[in-house]
């Protein structure tokens, strides 16, 4: 089962090398990307366009494993060790250069420095890490968490603390949990507050549960006609604490799905079409597990035909989407994690994927879809609706498989190179046309040749200099 895997492609875990590049940068970016991310596996003597097992010539192999070894210990920081063995499949020899997900994070490659040689893996790529990524890969190689950090300006009031504990003290009585009284001295044992020379000083938490001080912590909820978001129909904001972002987003969508009812005996039942369990759930888990980091916010969107969670981030610190779906869990942020489970909204670690998927099979609804990007985290939650026949539902299906945050890419019309530029815009509209050749590893004129192809089809455009401006993505073609 495991050499089916390692052979049926390449995937964001797996590369293929027909044979060893003369120059040891260009399959080092994968061994980076791969302790950056979830770790994999580089296999030499596989063809990665046909799949053909080629082989490695056993004159040369233990030459080539001592070759890669030296290279990745020469390339490399902090130092990355991989475990290099040959295999054979089909009657032929590959090497196998298995690399863990590495916990001294960032790695990157000493020619380039930080800053241009750290790399991780997207999709089946290996791609430079904008800035912000690699401040989190910092983060996680110091077991930093980010809402733990003293928030610099940040006034600690009496009258905001008092009310951040009365809210845990009643979010604990209505989850039936043990009544106590809850004081600032909590919130410094549960590293919510900091003292320092005397004075309470505020973490990032503590700012994002007592205000809306952080711009980028907002809920963005809509409600939008049919299967896509070509037209609106409702849309709302919130801000201000989370916890109170949380109550106000599943407010919204229960608003707007359908509430029935049902007879048992004499007793007439109210139900909503959807689980708000399962409702509570997904949007509990988009604030605990975002990535603070980006300043993106989190997406409620109901559709026709699903309810659909999107929050900043991909996976935390290695795991796997495998992982997430069997109960594993990573906690990217502590301080609002430890809130949580004070406030009876997150019961037992790692458990939230199969409530909801337990929710929605005794709702007798579709599985849940849950889908991992570099950049975000998203879950979707299927309606019933009878109106929607087959027809529409497979191509709801192919849709959904393109999208992104928005989705501006159209199958029929863009090549996977085009969609790869437009991605690169939208996590950083300001990056340069070579800067997008390094991320891409292509060449400067394959970059100008598709950039010129999505001017020309209307999908891109550019604001200002060439230095100082910024890309624009555009919704609307003529």
């Amino acid at each position: 089962m495991v050499e089916d895997t390692m052979f049926s492609g390449e995937s964001k875990n797996i590369e293929y090398k027909v044979s060893l590049p003369d120059k040891s940068e260009k399959y080092m970016k994968t061994i980076v990307a791969f302790a950056n991310t979830q770790g994999g596996k580089l296999i030499v003597g596989v063809d990665d366009k046909t799949h053909q097992i080629v082989g490695v010539e056993n004159d040369v192999l233990f030459q080539l494993m001592d070759g890669i070894a030296n290279a990745v210990s020469d390339s490399c920081v902090p130092q990355i060790i991989p475990d290099i063995e040959p295999q054979t499949v089909d009657g032929k020899t590959v090497i196998v250069v298995s690399v863990e997900a590495g916990k001294n994070r960032p790695y990157y490659l000493k020619s380039k420095g930080k800053d241009n040689g750290t790399y991780i893996r997207v999709a089946g790529t290996s791609r430079q890490a904008f800035p912000e990524k690699i401040k989190e890969l910092e983060m996680e190689g110091a077991r930093i968490s980010w809402d733990e950090l003293t928030c610099v300006g940040y006034p600690v009031s009496e009258e905001a603390t008092e009310k951040l504990c009365q809210d845990i003290e009643k979010f604990r009585k209505k989850a039936g949990m043990s009544e106590h009284s809850v004081k600032k001295e909590q919130l410094i044992n549960w590293k919510i507050l900091k003292q320092s020379e005397g004075q309470l000083l505020a973490t990032n938490a503590y700012a994002l549960l007592t205000s809306d001080y952080f711009s980028f912590s907002k809920t963005q909820c809509a409600v939008f006609k049919g299967t896509d978001r070509a037209m609106f129909l409702d849309k709302r904001e919130f801000t201000g604490p989370i916890y109170t972002q949380i109550e106000e987003a599943v407010d919204f969508v229960l608003r707007n799905i359908r509430l029935g009812a049902t007879i048992d005996g004499l007793v007439r039942k109210e139900k909503y079409e959807l689980p708000p369990e399962a409702i509570r759930e997904m949007i509990i888990n988009a604030h605990c597990h975002r990535n603070l980091l980006d300043e993106s916010c989190i997406q409620v969107a109901v559709y026709d035909d699903r309810l659909e969670v999107t929050s900043p981030g991909g996976l935390y610190n290695g795991l796997t989407y495998e992982e997430v779906m069997n109960g594993h869990s990573k906690i990217r942020n502590k301080g609002i994690a430890n809130i949580f489970s004070q406030m009876g909204l997150v019961e037992a670690w790692g458990s939230g994927i199969k409530r909801i998927l337990n929710a929605a099979e005794e709702y007798g609804l579709p599985k849940p879809r849950f889908q991992e990007f570099d950049n975000m985290f998203r879950v979707e939650l299927f309606r019933v609706n009878p109106i929607t026949d087959q027809a529409n539902q497979a191509t709801n299906q192919a849709n959904q498989d393109l999208e992104r945050l928005d989705q501006v890419e159209d199958e029929n019309v863009l090549s996977e190179k085009e969609i790869e530029i437009l991605n690169l815009v939208r996590m950083q509209p300001s990056i340069t046309q070579k800067e997008m050749a390094n991320a891409l590893d292509w060449n400067l004129a394959s970059v100008k040749y598709y950039i010129t192809k999505l001017k020309e089809k209307n999908y891109l455009k550019r604001q200002g200099s060439s230095q100082k401006g910024k890309w624009v993505i555009l919704t609307k073609r003529d």
